[in-house]
């Protein structure tokens, strides 16, 4: 690309961020941030604040590399609680999937980062400073203070609790790393006082539309019962956390797009990752502008579209694998009625607790790779090949391994659809069509689309045409 053309590129971009910016238009929250040369803070789009002039503000993809450049966190709109998004402007697959790493695992380290996306340190480091401008430990030591410093902001716990949440080795480097990215000190960023309950509140954003009715009916329908608490406008859970039991509740607030979040876990030391799966569960890092303009591309006609649609996940591949494999050529509701055997027989259980209101005798969390591994489960009403193939699948997640794609298929039982399932569900993966699913090739002779127009979000496209199957039915 010449230099002219990449500069008429840049000029139309922020082009539209300025338009954006104006509008304080929701939906491009956390797709850019907004640094003001007057102040030397950064804020979202959204940021409630008098507008500076378009003289006086820088614009930034993400809220690290507004950082670098010497700008602290608005302490009004804060950056730190904005839906996080990959770069949209175009990098590579790798690189999106580097920095969605370093984000969501800001204590692992950067070498072990690097092997789970097959290539060198040192390519890494390469890729993601031409990305962002930055090495990759730097971007990481960024990305947890802005959760130590949400952390801080928004909940309960003592300046202790948040250091060893964010994997600080002391308090006083707590306080080095919010003095050098915050240009403040984590006591004049506190507003709560601690206390001693360990319910931690958090607010999670998105960018609208977010179709909750699809999402509560799609993980009401797929409950487990003693596991998970749907109602009208929350989704709950338990989980394990480590030898212990956590439990969350994300309650729905559509004036403020995004989620209360509740959550009870004895050991904080995980919170980070927790939250993360959380949002992944409830897709909240999608942008709906996106995804539908890429399904419009593909054929898809406006009519059709379902707007602000999203794709819940599983809470682990484990956990997807086995609901997929058990979901064999049955109906949702009797599958259910099989993973709830499967977590009531063999998962870790605990004593019912009223305030959570989960209309239980007891709770449960879903079974490890080891307990299910272990045991025939001659308490599943399938047949005998299949329960085999769940205890195969188990097998390949022992002593915390994670199969490759090519170790699942060779199952007996598993074959593509399973796998696709799982990719899209277990792995989160936004760009799985289900060619092989029935519905889908109904829908798609009836709308005929091009999938490979709407990549690298074919997952969507796979849900909105289910979506138009269960609204033919319902007419």
């Amino acid at each position: 690309m010449s230099d002219s053309k990449a500069s008429q590129n840049e000029a139309l971009t922020e082009s539209v961020f300025s338009k954006a910016r104006l509008s304080r238009d929701p939906r491009f929250d956390g797709r850019f941030f907004v640094g003001v040369k007057t102040t030397g803070i950064f804020c979202r789009p959204i940021c409630p604040a008098r507008l500076p002039k378009e003289d006086n503000v820088t614009y930034y993809q993400l809220a690290a590399q507004a950082m670098a450049d010497g700008y602290r966190p608005c302490f009004r709109c804060r950056p730190d609680s904005a839906p996080s998004s990959a770069a949209w402007k175009g990098v590579g697959a790798t690189v999106g999937r580097a920095l969605s790493l370093l984000s969501s695992l800001p204590t692992e380290r950067v070498g072990d980062i690097a092997t789970r996306l097959g290539i060198s340190e040192r390519y890494l480091n390469k890729l993601v400073v031409n990305a962002v401008g930055m090495g990759p430990k730097k971007f990481q030591n960024m990305q947890r203070t802005l959760f130590a410093k949400q952390l801080i902001q928004q909940t309960h716990l003592s300046m202790t609790d948040i250091a060893t949440t964010g994997g600080y080795q002391s308090l006083r480097q707590l306080q080095r790393a919010v003095e050098q990215f915050c240009a403040t000190t984590p006591s004049k960023l506190r507003k709560k006082e601690p206390a001693t309950q360990k319910v931690i509140t958090l607010f999670l954003s998105y960018r609208p539309p977010y179709n909750w009715p699809y999402v509560r009916e799609f993980l009401a329908a797929r409950a487990i019962s003693g596991m998970e608490v749907v109602s009208d406008n929350s989704y709950g859970r338990y989980f394990s956390c480590g030898e212990s039991i956590g439990y969350f509740n994300a309650v729905h607030n559509e004036a403020r797009h995004g989620f209360e979040l509740h959550i009870d876990m004895p050991d904080l030391r995980n919170l980070h990752k927790t939250i993360e799966n959380i949002k992944l569960l409830l897709d909240l890092h999608a942008d709906p502008l996106l995804i539908e303009e890429s399904l419009k591309q593909a054929g898809l006609p406006d009519n059709a579209l379902t707007a602000g649609l999203r794709l819940p996940s599983a809470w682990s591949v484990f956990e997807s694998g086995c609901r997929a494999i058990v979901g064999q050529q049955v109906s949702v509701k009797a599958a259910i009625g099989q993973v709830t055997l499967l977590v009531h027989q063999l998962g870790k259980k605990g004593a019912v607790s009223d305030k959570y209101n989960t209309n239980s005798t007891a709770y449960y969390c879903f079974p490890t790779p080891e307990a299910v591994a272990g045991n025939n489960l001659a308490f599943l009403r399938m047949p005998q090949a299949r329960k085999e193939a769940v205890r195969q699948f188990a097998c390949l997640f022992l002593n915390d391994k994670v199969p490759n794609h090519k170790e699942i298929l060779a199952i007996k039982g598993v074959g593509p659809w399973t796998l696709d399932y799982l990719k899209m569900r277990g792995e989160r993966n936004p760009d799985v069509y289900l060619e092989g699913d029935l519905i889908v090739r109904k829908m798609a002779q009836r709308y005929p689309v091009e999938p490979a127009q709407s990549a690298p979000w074919r997952s969507y496209l796979t849900l909105q045409l289910w979506q138009l199957s269960n609204q033919q039915k319902e007419v």
